[in-house]
């Protein structure tokens, strides 16, 4: 397995004969939050069977079959923080972590492993999240077969109208939360806080984090878990939801079956009284946060929005959103010039947790710079009030806009079913209707229709009206002269002078041209995977595997060179920062924003890598692109711009990046252990303010463009594509292009990585947040998956049993950590190097008891055996998940990517599943004993940097 450069990581009908009878009710209930189509004259999505029981709950039903055999499940609770009490703040969302811990008939404990015995796994297919106004459940069902199906069904109606809150195991519950709330102390969140509290004063949202209050989460006792669950976990307040590969009719008869005689328990509760948004009169507030991004906002307040969801209102929404959409090019275009004003900016509006309407325009700047920010965005703003849009810029936006409408429509038939989930439930969420691809497509051309710039500019002008300006400036270092200073500074750019905004020139595309094409000199089919690999006569090899997973999508990937095997391992060079500014610095003969201009209404992408053994450029097209698409990646390759402004801005922005990492004990491990773990090697490195600091542009593009330049080229192509089609795109480009000689030798010791001896003491590292905040890390080496991936395959799976036992113990046990994390790495680039490792962000004082029941949990894995109802539990859930990426382009586009050069990759691509379901639990043990030796665990232990708060480091045992 080959992990991203960890500084990428640093910088988001009617019914069947099956229905049962529902009882009689005295009176049928009323949905709280009803599907948005009954009060509006946009139709909703015909393919969706929506529905109402007589007891309120709703459903909405879609057959999808992409990926096939499998199912997306949510039921949404129209509750969330907002409806607490002031005693209960943060139950909402405790009480979706007690759905989980027993119900009338699901027993404590059990209802994780009942799913995980049908292939779910623990967070990435079961799981929920609780909102302002919302809480919501999600499954991803792996087959849609009746066990599967019913015994779901089954779990999510237990969850909503049976959980049993045990007051035992609502205290040993409480651990987890404090746990979670600990993880989510970060700058971000204190950012979030000041931000609520200057755009809702006085208003219920300003107290009702979803996080909640420590001290009720403490000692809240089980009647008002009672007192919440009883009055808001009720049927006229749920809807559910399911898309995937079923029988709608089939499927809505389980639903009602399995919900039809949900009773609410006592009297409904109240809706919240959310506040009145306040006139506001211009403020200012500065947040100081070591550690935080400096950012500035100009926010103005209103109402919120509660109008249905119409065509008008939808015309409405669309020409302000095309007016920001151009201010929001406006002010891109500034950060990627010369001397950017700011890092980046943008300009939004929308309404917040039904409490206050929002219109903001905002910027992220280095330390010091914030006057020339400020007065930046806010006479871009001016600029688009004052002289308004050009219709060349509205015809481009309404030409973006179009173009991705279009490609909905034509893709609509393989969406991917979580997605559809996922809005489908948002849906309701935002009250508005779930319409159609088509529907969209339609209204956005009426509404468009004869549109002028001056419609729109006259339509965004009200967007920057109402109460303020209220400026928020949160910064790690104090501003000079304060509130104060940053009020008259704002006050002086309001009577600036502003002018019209220059007119652009018009570009062509000229990278059409890349020689003679290419003539294929060899043809060979791999029927096993459906894949054909072609060689061309300058020795470009093109992998094609024409697939049906998704309608007008095609990804390509272009390797060439050996990528970090041409790197040092004794020091970091400036093309370490060359993930982050690559595509930024556009091609030769156009700026990335010119790339944007001359071809918009175009469908392509270009993204880059380095990888352990390979330069990666990659993109994502349609068919109607191939062309272009494969001509926009040949002229990163050959004719790469490399500008200077994109590396000044992130060399410039590095120091706050290292700054906001070390703020949390899980940034600074990243920064810190990336060349710890590769025993000192300097291509894991992250490099310093201080090294950055020395480095040039003009060294970064020299290191690129030699490593772009040499060895061959490999590229692959998946999705809707013909074999020919695919020919013909590279025959014309990459096939069109002079030979290229033999890759370069690897530097010396550059084939070589080795994991670090093991540590008795842990490695003590530093962190700049909290003092009660701490990670532990301990792994352990393994083993490779350079040829033969069977091994490192057994070795995983030992990770999934661990997963399991470490969950079980540090988790729901001992709720040592809210979110401990087990995995398993190994490198496909160098021999011998794989890891098995946990980590997990706990208390500074929980250290000693962390060690010792990791220390416990190991030892019983290597002394006994495991169960194979265990193993199943560990192993099927990913297994099914492999069998759901087998449905996708972005799986295959990773197995072909070494097909051409090694074309035996493919028998190991065939046997991933088989030789998962190969291993025993003796197995198992044998791997525990093999690889989980306490002599060759590498321990790590960070905490605070402040001594004279932070907790001393404990041994590990």
């Amino acid at each position: 397995m080959r992990s991203p450069r960890r500084l990428l990581l640093l910088v988001a009908a009617s019914a069947s004969v099956l229905i049962t009878a529902a009882p009689a009710l005295a009176q049928a209930q009323a949905p709280t939050d009803p599907f948005a189509q009954a009060t509006s004259d946009i139709p909703a999505d015909s393919n969706v069977r929506f529905g109402t029981l007589p007891n309120g709950m709703q459903y909405a039903l879609l057959r999808n079959a992409t990926p096939p055999g499998q199912a997306s499940f949510r039921l949404r609770i129209d509750a969330g923080s907002l409806m607490e009490n002031e005693n209960q703040l943060g139950l909402a969302h405790f009480m979706e972590h007690m759905a989980f811990n027993g119900t009338t008939n699901i027993p404590e404990n059990d209802l994780l492993r009942i799913l995980e015995r049908l292939g779910l796994a623990f967070g990435a297919d079961t799981n929920a999240y609780t909102g302002f106004d919302e809480t919501v459940y999600l499954l991803e069902l792996p087959r849609t077969n009746d066990e599967t199906v019913d015994t779901s069904l089954r779990i999510m109606r237990e969850q909503v109208s049976e959980a049993l809150m045990a007051a035992e195991a609502v205290d040993a519950e409480r651990g987890v939360i404090e746990g979670e709330e600990r993880l989510r102390n970060t700058p971000a969140l204190r950012s979030i806080k000041a931000q609520i509290a200057l755009l809702a004063p006085g208003q219920r949202l300003a107290n009702r984090l979803p996080i909640g209050d420590l001290n009720i989460i403490r000692t809240a006792p089980r009647e008002r878990f009672v007192e919440f669950y009883n009055g808001y976990y009720r049927p006229e307040r749920a809807t559910f939801v399911a898309v995937g590969d079923f029988d709608v009719d089939v499927m809505e008869a389980k639903v009602r079956a399995e919900f039809s005689e949900w009773q609410g328990k006592g009297p409904a509760a109240p809706e919240p009284d959310l506040g009145t948004v306040a006139p506001r009169e211009p403020e200012t507030k500065i947040l100081v946060e070591p550690g935080v991004q400096s950012s500035i906002q100009i926010n103005w307040t209103r109402a919120p929005d509660r109008n249905p969801d119409t065509v008008a209102e939808r015309r409405q929404d669309l020409l302000r959103g095309l007016g920001l959409a151009v201010l929001n090019r406006r002010l891109g275009e500034l950060a990627r010039a010369d001397n950017p004003p700011f890092i980046g900016a943008s300009a939004s509006e929308g309404d917040f947790a039904d409490s206050v309407g929002i219109a903001s325009v905002s910027a992220q700047f280095n330390p010091g710079e914030w006057k020339r920010a400020l007065d930046t965005i806010e006479q871009e703003q001016r600029r688009l009030v004052q002289y308004g849009i050009s219709e060349a810029e509205l015809q481009r936006e309404i030409t973006a806009n179009r173009t991705a409408l279009e490609n909905a429509v034509a893709g609509a038939a393989t969406r991917r079913t979580p997605a559809l989930a996922g809005a489908l439930a948002g849906s309701v969420n935002a009250r508005s209707v779930f319409s159609s691809p088509q529907t969209n497509l339609d209204l956005f051309n009426a509404a468009t229709q004869g549109l002028t710039a001056a419609q729109v500019s006259e339509a965004v002008k009200p967007v920057f009206e109402g109460g303020g300006p209220l400026a928020l400036v949160v910064t790690p270092v104090d501003i000079e002269g304060g509130e104060a200073a940053v009020t008259a500074a704002l006050e002086a750019s309001r009577l600036v002078p502003v002018t019209a905004p220059a007119v652009q020139a018009e570009l062509e595309w000229p990278y059409a041209e890349f020689g003679t094409p290419g003539t294929v000199a060899n043809r060979t089919e791999i029927a096993s995977v459906g894949a054909t690999v072609v060689t061309f006569a300058n020795g470009v090899r093109l992998t094609v595997k024409p697939t049906e997973f998704r309608d007008e999508q095609i990804l390509v990937s272009v390797r060439t060179g050996i990528g970090e095997l041409g790197l040092p391992v004794d020091r970091i060079e400036p093309q370490a920062l060359s993930p982050l500014v690559f595509p930024a610095g556009g091609v030769g003969k156009l700026t990335a924003d010119e790339m944007s201009r001359v071809l918009n209404g175009r469908i392509y992408s270009a993204g880059y890598a380095l990888d352990g053994d390979a330069y990666v450029l990659t993109g994502a097209t349609r068919p109607q692109d191939l062309q272009l698409q494969t001509q926009v990646l040949a002229a990163y390759l050959t004719d790469p711009g490399l500008r200077p402004a994109p590396f000044q801005q992130i060399k410039a922005f590095f120091p706050q990046i290292i700054a906001q990492q070390m703020a949390t004990p899980g940034g600074a491990f990243g920064l810190q252990s990336g060349v710890l773990l590769a025993s000192g090697d300097k291509r894991e490195a992250v490099p310093t303010a201080e090294d950055i600091a020395g480095w040039t542009n003009d060294q970064m593009a020299a290191e690129v463009r030699e490593g772009l330049s040499t060895g061959p080229i490999d590229v692959v192509m998946v999705g809707d594509v013909t074999v020919e089609d695919a020919i013909a795109s590279v025959a014309s480009t990459f096939g069109a292009l002079p030979a290229r000689g033999p890759d370069l030798a690897p530097a010396p010791g550059a084939d070589q990585r080795r994991f670090p001896a093991g540590t008795p003491e842990p490695v003590r590292l530093t962190h700049n947040g909290p003092a009660e905040q701490a990670l532990a890390y301990i792994a352990w080496p393994t083993v490779d998956a350079v040829d033969d991936r069977t091994d490192a395959r057994q070795a995983s799976i030992l990770a999934e049993v661990l997963k399991l036992r470490v969950l079980d113990e540090i988790r729901e046990r001992q709720a040592l950590a809210y979110s401990p994390g087990v995995g398993a790495s190994s490198s496909d680039v160098f021999a011998g190097y794989g890891s098995i490792s946990i980590r997990a962000e706990i208390g500074a004082d929980k250290a000693d008891a962390y060690w010792t029941a990791i220390n416990d949990i190991v030892a019983k894995l290597r002394d006994e055996p495991v169960t194979e109802d265990e193993l199943n539990r560990a192993r099927l859930p990913v297994i099914e998940s492999l069998r759901r990426s087998q449905a996708s382009n972005e799986y295959w586009l990773g197995q072909l990517a070494k097909v051409g050069e090694k074309p035996a990759s493919v028998e190991q691509t065939l046997s991933h599943i088989s030789d998962l379901e190969a291993i025993t639990p003796a197995d198992i043990q044998r791997l525990a004993q093999q690889y989980l030796k306490s002599d060759t665990a590498w321990r790590a232990l960070v905490v605070s940097a402040n001594p004279a708060t932070a907790a001393a480091a404990p041994a590990a045992q």
